[in-house]
């Protein structure tokens, strides 16, 4: 049971890791940061809970994961493991019948700052036949639930950044329209070389040149003192061209002007573009796996597995990835070049 603004479960704002780990019954968080320093946070992953500290070692805010939290209760609301769309209707009635506001986060999910609740969704997982997790189509809530020192803005909140720090992720307004198929453009795919009109070491001006748009937004960062990147030399990472519906990352380094490296073709709004017959994009991601694996099985060839489960043929360097549709997940991917890493 959740009491806004004051606890979850056994665990109360304020405590410090050790009461935390006391009330969890002696729960161990086996992945951690900062918990020393008096700000920071612990994964207690057999609990499925992480618990985010501010100064003096408090208890500010408690998540809960979709898959292997707890289930936790506002009410008569159940918050945890369900269909978004289901929950958000759910808070918005509680909220009319309480006199509460309910806004928009970052991820286009409900947070309610009288609640201290902020709603997030993932991917639901399964198990495939041989007992191997296996993505499945479906999205399922997950929750940040906050003290009143954080309540305003849970996820602008320096101990939440350092735990997860969202700041760099494109803000969704709370729709997720998924272009028609007979409206996607189709792109040809040359593996290692080139997807579309964009070839692998292209400079940014002639990805923009060859896609006839200027980039919606971009991101890098500023080097932290690699020597061989070079002091204050601005880096840039990716450009997101959203009329094409694909984002250019680059790679780059001191002396080194970027240069186009890897393509993600967006599931939502991307061009489509076929593997041997597989649809890639837009696509029911169960549906692509299963393509994907039986093609390979059939002709004997390997299977890699990427960031997040994403899967793709070895050798070509590219990965079937999935994104947000509302309460569901089509597929997306992305292409790379011989030498890059995709680390997500």
């Amino acid at each position: 049971m959740l009491e806004p603004l004051v606890g979850v479960g056994p665990l109360r704002f304020g405590m410090n890791p050790d009461q935390v780990a006391s009330a969890l019954d002696g729960a161990i968080a086996y992945v951690s940061q900062g918990l020393g320093s008096g700000v920071g946070w612990g994964c207690y992953s057999d609990w499925g809970v992480t618990a985010v500290y501010g100064e003096n070692f408090g208890l500010v805010a408690v998540a809960i994961d979709a898959m292997d939290g707890p289930l936790v209760r506002l009410q008569d609301v159940e918050l945890i493991a369900r269909v978004p769309s289901e929950v958000r209707s759910d808070i918005h009635d509680l909220a009319r019948r309480e006199g509460a506001s309910v806004r928009v986060n970052w991820s286009g999910d409900p947070e309610v700052a009288a609640w201290g609740v902020s709603m997030g969704a993932a991917q639901e997982l399964g198990l495939s036949p041989e007992g191997y997790a296996q993505r499945q189509d479906t999205m399922i809530t997950h929750a940040l639930l906050v003290g009143p020192e954080l309540a305003e803005d849970p996820y602008g909140s320096k101990p939440v950044i350092q735990w997860c720090d969202v700041r760099d992720r494109e803000p969704n307004p709370g729709a997720w329209p998924v272009k028609a198929e007979q409206d996607r453009t189709h792109w040809d795919w040359t593996p290692l070389e080139s997807i579309g009109p964009l070839r692998f070491g292209m400079d940014p001006q002639q990805v923009a040149a060859a896609l006839n748009e200027v980039p919606a937004a971009r991101q890098g960062r500023y080097p932290f003192g690699e020597p061989w990147e070079g002091p204050g030399e601005w880096m840039l990472h990716h450009d997101r061209f959203d009329i094409a519906g694909v984002t250019a990352h680059y790679s780059c380094g001191r002396g080194w002007p970027p240069t186009l490296g890897a393509v993600t073709v967006h599931g939502r709004t991307g061009p489509q573009v076929d593997f041997d017959g597989i649809r890639l994009i837009g696509m029911s991601v169960s549906a692509v796996d299963a393509a994907l694996i039986q093609h390979l099985e059939d002709r004997e060839r390997g299977l890699v597995i990427g960031c997040g489960g994403d899967l793709g043929p070895d050798g070509l360097n590219m990965y079937v990835r999935a994104t947000r549709a509302g309460d569901t997940m089509v597929s997306e991917a992305r292409f790379c070049q011989a030498d890059w890493e995709d680390h997500g």
